[in-house]
C-alpha cells in the first residue's frame, strides 16, 4: 500500500497551481491587445510567482508555514517507522508463529498503514490549502506594487514569463532588460519594510577519519 506523507515540497512546484497568475496573465494579455491597437508600447517580463516567493515577506511567511507544519511531519515519521519495525518483526519471526497470531499482526499492519495514509493524506492537503491562501494573500500586495512600478516606468505592458500554456500569453523569447522581476521584489521590499531573512550558517565540515598505514620496507 502506497503511504501518503508530508513532503517539504519546493514553493516553486506549490506555487505552480498559478493562484493570481491567471488573472494577472489575463488582464496583461488583454493590454497588450488594447496597445498594439493604439501604438507602439513599452512591453516588460515578470516572472510573478517567483516575485512573491522571493520577497522577504513571502521567504519569511512561507517559512513559517513549514515550521508550522513540522511537527506533523515527525508524527507521520513515527507512524511510519513503527509500521516498518512490524513487518520485520512479521518476516523475522518465520513460521514461529500461529497462523492465528500471524493473521492478527497483518491486520494490525494494514490498519496502521490506512490511519498513515489518511493521516498523511489529510495533513498535505491543510498544508496546500495554507500555501495556497498565503500566496494569494501576498500576491495581491505585490501585483500593487508591479502596477505601479509599471506605471511609474512607462511601461503599457507587463507579460508574465511564469504563465502556465494556454493560459497566455507565451514568452518565448525576451530581452534580459526586458525583466522587471528584481525590481518588482525590491520595490515591494522597501514598501513592506521586512528585512531579508538571515542567511543560513553553514556547518563545518565533519573530519574524515583515515586510517593511515605505514608504508612498506
Amino acid at each position: 500500500m502506497k503511504r501518503a506523507t508530508l513532503r517539504s515540497l519546493p514553493l516553486v512546484c506549490l506555487l505552480a497551481s498559478g493562484l493570481g497568475a491567471s488573472a494577472f496573465a489575463q488582464t496583461s494579455a488583454a493590454a497588450a491587445s488594447s496597445a498594439t491597437a493604439s501604438g507602439p508600447s513599452k512591453v516588460a517580463v515578470i516572472n510573478f510567482q517567483a516575485a512573491v516567493a522571493q520577497t522577504n515577506e513571502g521567504q519569511r511567511n512561507f517559512t513559517e508555514l513549514q515550521k508550522k507544519y513540522e511537527p506533523k511531519r515527525t508524527q507521520l515519521k513515527t507512524q511510519s517507522d513503527e509500521i516498518d519495525t512490524l513487518k520485520k518483526e512479521l518476516q523475522a519471526s518465520g513460521d514461529k508463529l500461529s497462523d492465528a497470531d500471524r493473521q492478527t499482526r497483518l491486520r494490525t499492519i494494514d490498519e496502521k498503514e490506512k490511519a498513515l495514509q489518511r493521516a498523511g493524506e489529510d495533513a498535505s492537503n491543510d498544508f496546500q490549502s495554507e500555501m495556497q491562501q498565503t500566496y494569494q494573500q501576498l500576491a495581491e500586495k505585490v501585483y500593487g506594487s508591479l502596477q505601479s512600478y509599471a506605471e511609474s516606468n512607462g511601461y503599457t505592458v507587463v507579460l508574465d514569463a511564469a504563465t502556465a500554456q494556454n493560459q497566455a500569453p507565451v514568452i518565448l523569447w525576451a530581452n534580459k532588460g526586458t525583466d522587471i522581476t528584481a525590481a518588482v521584489i525590491q520595490a515591494y521590499n522597501t514598501k513592506s519594510g521586512i528585512p531579508a531573512p538571515p542567511t543560513p550558517v553553514p556547518s563545518a565540515p565533519t573530519p574524515s577519519h583515515t586510517t593511515h598505514t605505514a608504508p612498506k620496507q
